[in-house]
Parts: C-alpha cells; sequence; structure tokens
C-alpha cells in the first residue's frame, strides 16, 4: 500500500498529466502514510513527494573520498563550444586539472568553416593539447549520392585536423527522414562510403543509439526509470511513434557485422550496462567494437563484482566517457571505479533511486580505462598525455 501511495504521490508532483497503468484509487490508498489501518482520518502531516523521500542512512562504513582521478585521463565524450572561447577554455581546463582530466574530446563534433575555426581556435591557444575535435554529420535527407559527398567531407575535415568522427547522434536511427521521407535506418547501405572511409583513415566512430531500454515501454509499476520518465516526459519513445529499442539494436549491429575494419564506440555502454553479458557477447562477435562509460554510472555501481569482473574481462575494449561536462560529478566516477566504498549516493537522483558500491579495479584496468585505450583509438593523443 505504502508503494502505490508513494507512486501516486510523485505523480501528483511531476510536471504534467502522465497516463499511469494500475494508478491506484483514493479507496484504495486509505490507510495511507500517517493514518491507522481501516481509519478514514486524514493524514496527520502533508503528503510527501518521492523526491523529498531521502532517508539518513545509519550505516557505518568506510568511506574514501576521490576528488582527482588515480592515473589521468582522456574523457571521449565531452560536449563542449564549437568554437571554444579563450575565456571558456581557461575555465575548462583549470576544472580539468583539478580532476586530472588530461585531454577532453569534443564529440559535439563540426564539419566544414565551422569545424575549421574550432580547430584553429584550439591551436592559437595556450591549452592547445588539453582538447581535440570530432567531425560530425548531418544525416538528414539522404538519398542517392548522399553517402559519398559526406565521406568526401568527412576526409576534408580530418585532414583540417578531426581525430574521429561523432557523437553520431540518437536522433539517427530514432526521428532522422531520408529524402522520401522514410525513416533512415542506421544499417542503410546508402551511408556505407562513410564508415569505409573512417576505416580507410583510421578513425574511430563515437554512435549513440537510442536510449535506455525503459524509456520505450509503459511507465507502470515495473518501470524503474518511472520518475526521470514522469518528469522529463519528452523522453519517452512510445510504441507507433518511434522504432523499439530492440530494432534498433538490431539494426545498429548489423551496421558493426557489415564493417568490420571500422572502429565504432558505442556510447553509453550501448545501453547494455544493465546487462553487461550481451554486452560482452558482442564484444566475442564484434573485434572492432569498443564502449564508453557516459552517463551509466548507475547501473555498474549497483552490480559492482559482475561490473569489476566485466572490465578486467574487456580492460582493452573499454574507455572512459562522461557526456556532460560537470566538474562535480566526476569523483563519482573515480569513487565507483577505484574504490571498494559501499552503499554512497549517485548523483542524480532521477536516473537512480539506488545506492553505489565501487567497483575497486586494479591499475593496470584503471590506467586502460582512463587513457591507454584512447591513446590507441584516437590518431595523435600519445605524445598530449605523455607531455
Amino acid at each position: 500500500m505504502m508503494r502505490r501511495y508513494l507512486f501516486l504521490a510523485a505523480l501528483a508532483c511531476a510536471a504534467g498529466t502522465i497516463a499511469v497503468a494500475q494508478t491506484p484509487t483514493a479507496q484504495q490508498s486509505s490507510g495511507a502514510l500517517g493514518a491507522r489501518p481501516g481509519s478514514s482520518r486524514e493524514p496527520e502531516f502533508p503528503a510527501p513527494s518521492i523526491r523529498d523521500y531521502k532517508p539518513r542512512s545509519t550505516l557505518v562504513v568506510s568511506e574514501h573520498a576521490v576528488p582527482r582521478a588515480r592515473f589521468p585521463v582522456v574523457d571521449i565524450h565531452s560536449h563542449q563550444p564549437r568554437p571554444i572561447s579563450a575565456a571558456q577554455l581557461e575555465t575548462v581546463v583549470a576544472a580539468m586539472d583539478r580532476l586530472n582530466l588530461k585531454v577532453l574530446v569534443n564529440a559535439s563534433g563540426a564539419t566544414g568553416d565551422r569545424l575549421v575555426q574550432s580547430v584553429e581556435a584550439l591551436r592559437d591557444s595556450p591549452h592547445r593539447n588539453r582538447m581535440v575535435m570530432f567531425a560530425n554529420i548531418s544525416f538528414r535527407d539522404v538519398g542517392s549520392g548522399f553517402g559519398v559527398k559526406a565521406a568526401q567531407q568527412l576526409e576534408v575535415d580530418v585532414k583540417a585536423g578531426a581525430v574521429g568522427l561523432g557523437e553520431i547522434m540518437k536522433s539517427f536511427g530514432l526521428r532522422t527522414k531520408k529524402a522520401d521521407g522514410t525513416r533512415l535506418a542506421l544499417d542503410d547501405p546508402e551511408l556505407a562510403p562513410i564508415w569505409e572511409t573512417s576505416a580507410r583513415l583510421g578513425i574511430p566512430v563515437l554512435i549513440h543509439t537510442a536510449e535506455p531500454q525503459e524509456f520505450f515501454e509503459p511507465i507502470d509499476y515495473r518501470n524503474e526509470r518511472w520518475l526521470e520518465l514522469a518528469l522529463y516526459p519528452r523522453r519517452r519513445y512510445p510504441a507507433g511513434e518511434f522504432p523499439r529499442f530492440e530494432d534498433l539494436v538490431t539494426e545498429r549491429n548489423r551496421l558493426f557485422r557489415a564493417h568490420p575494419n571500422t572502429t565504432f564506440v558505442v556510447a553509453h555502454f550501448g545501453w547494455h550496462a544493465n546487462d553487461l553479458g550481451r554486452l560482452g557477447a558482442l564484444f566475442d562477435e564484434l573485434p572492432n567494437l569498443y564502449a564508453e562509460t557516459g552517463a551509466i554510472l548507475a547501473e555498474l555501481g549497483r552490480q559492482p563484482r559482475a561490473a569489476h569482473e566485466f572490465f578486467v574481462k574487456y580492460q582493452d575494449r573499454l574507455l572512459f566517457g562522461k557526456d556532460s561536462f560537470q566538474p562535480d560529478e566526476y569523483p563519482y566516477f573515480w569513487r565507483t571505479f577505484e574504490t571498494a566504498d559501499e552503499y554512497f549516493d549517485y548523483y542524480r537522483d532521477y536516473h537512480a533511486f539506488w545506492k553505489l558500491y565501487g567497483m575497486n579495479l586494479p591499475d593496470e584496468v584503471l590506467r586502460k580505462l582512463y587513457y591507454q585505450n584512447a591513446l590507441r583509438l584516437i590518431p595523435g593523443l600519445q605524445p598530449i598525455v605523455s607531455s
């Protein structure tokens, strides 16, 4: 009964009106918090929101704050202005120094004149070695000949200083339409020249496909992301309006198989951090596949032993990525990766209502995760990190 009451209270405080399966009636909610069982008396204090429920833990365990990463870090998934101003870069680098972030990859990407301006802004800066640029492609209105032209531009962008392609955003596959009005599939053969050119140029492709699988499911008592979906309803992908999670993953995997010489990095662990066995099976099948850790720390932190084993087994295939550049959030990653701490908070309560546990990764694995794997995949980083 308490579970139903809190669910209804949370939905009442969420922005907008959300249609929810299995919503309890007022009669079913009798006996809620503050009232005696069987009594119709009103609760003795106002009904709280689920977001207000933050109990003080009485658990006494060791705590180890990790404000600075143990080893230098290359963040392969950051989003920064394009071009970045001198003042903006100065602020970013000051935060990077505190965290032991050596290099940020600006995965927002750019192409053409905007890429040239972005690269020049970095080269003319005193901090020219602290950020690198990816190229990017707009996939709108794909038609005959699009792939060849996009591949030619990609080659120009790499010559201008881009060191990878991406982040190819989630709209690719979900919303992007071709010139004829049909949905652009991830494995559309028209795009093959882009992936083949990436392989020839020796650059990685950072690709964000879909969103967490629960975003495609109804909001009901079984959906563990219901709070986020209630607060941010535009993150929902209802059936009938969007392709299903499994359809997108199937298209994505066909793309990877069709281009075995292209290095693909799946953003956000490919949204398989809740099913590490599934990602591991893809690693076993596809030697051209890598994954980065952006926005999935909550998944790793609730399965520390399984995640530890996975990171040890696939230590050569994993890269550090954060996604949004929020300096105060990075230490949660360091603590989860580097310590054996138990039962500590995640930094966004609407992503995860559970606590985190440290994975206690060995130094060999941390070095590969933090920077060594990125050095292998991204051209030109070696002298930067070593300087």
